[in-house]
């Protein structure tokens, strides 16, 4: 069965909209996939404002934006359509939404694209609200990837995505383990911004820039970093706890950068290391062999900061684990591919959620359709 469907993201670094058309092919359980055509819809400033303002609005104010926000979604998805002649082949579409307020401990996370909406200007049967049923289970909602790392590929032991919040997943037989690692993109295009640039590209400025070892030390010591997974992050912990620990160190940009890019990668490489002392336990109790090489396949924007990627490599051959890159199209749009795979789950009305990931009481069938087509 091949399914032919539309992938939305829009990531916490507010680089745009992610766009990705792709084919689906199930046979006897087994998945593959092909990305036929991608872009990304960058937000213009006033979009980006209106975004990054979301949580300071009253609820009437919120819901409005909500609303908009759909609309403004689905004129996109017909933009796309219209540019790359897909008219009559969608299916479906999968929007992720632009998360805005995500605490899962008071069981509550909202994203903002209102899915009614999309199907209204589309025309097309929409998925949304992909987190909130895992989240009513007790779950932390987040990373909801893991779903698409288990059915698309089988080659790999982790899964690394740095994008404004960089999340890592780690294969266990059958079973996956995912979290939040530390905010990345979001900080780091902020930082770029002072300095009159959109992002550093290639990490160039954080190259030139020396490690502030206490704000390094205070970074490294905050309270998430000890947290036991299932655990996920909000956009807030980058804007209300990391950037103010930043700006009050008195470092000058390249410093500034230069010290996140190290906090990055010993983040990354602390969670790769607690994840494989776990296993080796469990190995030595099942009294198996240790693995002793594996495979990271790294995407999302950050794999093109070439300076962040030069630093974590370094880190992670400490652990015989190797950094595999993608070509640009996986880097750029596996996680609006994986929201498209976890719409036709969800229409297939098979689980497209990992309670092993969450921490949630079970798998889920997340997500709500609205139907954009006339019976």
């Amino acid at each position: 069965m091949v399914y032919r469907a539309i992938g939305l993201m829009s990531g916490s670094s507010l680089d745009g909209l992610d766009i990705a058309f792709v084919h689906l092919h199930e046979n006897a359980g087994k998945w593959d996939f092909e990305i036929m055509k991608a872009d990304c819809y960058e937000y213009d400033g006033e979009w980006k404002k209106r975004l990054q303002a979301a949580i300071k609005l009253n609820a009437f104010d919120y819901q409005l934006l909500h609303a908009d926000y759909g609309h403004y979604l689905g004129e996109q998805v017909n933009r796309f359509i219209a540019e790359n002649n897909l008219q009559y082949q969608v299916q479906i579409i999968a929007s992720h939404g632009h998360t805005t307020f995500h605490s899962p401990e008071k069981k509550m996370t909202a994203q903002l694209g209102d899915g009614a909406a999309i199907a209204g200007v589309t025309g097309i049967n929409v998925v949304s609200d992909l987190r909130a049923m895992d989240v009513a289970l007790g779950g932390q909602g987040a990373p909801i990837v893991p779903i698409g790392e288990k059915l698309l590929w089988n080659d790999f032991d982790f899964f690394l995505n740095i994008g404004g919040i960089a999340n890592i997943s780690f294969k266990n037989e059958e079973n996956f383990i995912a979290f939040d690692v530390c905010s990345a993109n979001t900080i780091l295009n902020m930082l770029a911004n002072k300095a009159g640039k959109e992002y550093d590209e290639n990490g160039t400025m954080a190259s030139q820039g020396n490690i502030n070892e206490e704000l390094l030390a205070k970074l490294n010591s905050l309270d998430y970093y000890g947290h036991a997974y299932p655990k996920s992050l909000s956009n807030s912990f980058g804007l209300e706890t990391v950037y103010p620990l930043i700006q009050n160190s008195g470092c000058d940009i390249e410093d500034a950068l230069r010290t996140y890019v190290e906090h990055i990668a010993l983040q990354i490489q602390n969670s790769v290391k607690k994840l494989l002392e776990n296993i080796n336990t469990l190995a030595e109790q099942n009294h198996q062999p240790p693995t002793t090489n594996y495979k990271l396949l790294s995407t999302g924007g950050g794999t093109f900061n070439l300076f962040l990627i030069e630093r974590l490599k370094s880190y992670l051959n400490e652990m015989n684990v190797e950094l595999i890159i993608p070509n640009e199209n996986i880097i750029k749009y596996k996680e609006a591919l994986i929201m498209a795979l976890i719409g036709v789950l969800r229409w297939r009305e098979e689980n497209n959620v990992l309670s092993s990931v969450t921490g949630a009481r079970r798998n889920s069938i997340g997500g709500a359709v609205w139907m954009g087509l006339e019976a």
